[in-house]
C-alpha cells in the first residue's frame, strides 16, 4: 500500500525558514513524480511544487516561485520542501503528493498523505 507521511509543520513567524519532509513507502519511489500541494480553509487546493521522476525537472506555483525549493533524495525515499520568506498567506495544510507526472493540474490525481499544518504569523 502506498504510504506518504509528512513532517516538519508548525507555527513560525514570517521570515523564518521551515523545511517539510515526506517519507514514502509501498512503491519504487524513484519512478514517480512527487510534490506538495496545500489547502487553506475556504480556499481551493493549490499546487505548490512538483519534481519529476525522469530528470528532476521542477515546477512551482506562481505564488511560491523564488521562495520555496523542492528536492528529493531517492536513497531515502524522501521529498523535501524548503520554505523561505514565508508569508501569512502561506498558512495552510500541506500535503505530500505522488503521481505519474508533473503536468496540468497534477495535484488533482495520484496519492497524497495526511497533511501537516503550517501556520505563518505576523
Amino acid at each position: 500500500q502506498v504510504r506518504l507521511v509528512e513532517s516538519g509543520g508548525g507555527l513560525v513567524q514570517a521570515g523564518e525558514s521551515l523545511t517539510l519532509s515526506c517519507v514514502a513507502s509501498g512503491m519504487t519511489f524513484s519512478s514517480y513524480a512527487v510534490g506538495w500541494f496545500r489547502q487553506a480553509p475556504g480556499k481551493e487546493r493549490e499546487g505548490v511544487s512538483c519534481i519529476s521522476a525522469s530528470d528532476d525537472s521542477t515546477y512551482y506555483g506562481d505564488s511560491v516561485k523564488g521562495r520555496f525549493t523542492i528536492s528529493r533524495d531517492n536513497a531515502k525515499n524522501t521529498v523535501y520542501l524548503q520554505m523561505n520568506s514565508r508569508k501569512p498567506e502561506d498558512t495552510a495544510v500541506y500535503y505530500c503528493w505522488l503521481g505519474s507526472r508533473c503536468r496540468g493540474s497534477w495535484y488533482r490525481f495520484g496519492s497524497w498523505g495526511q497533511g501537516t499544518q503550517v501556520t505563518v504569523s505576523s
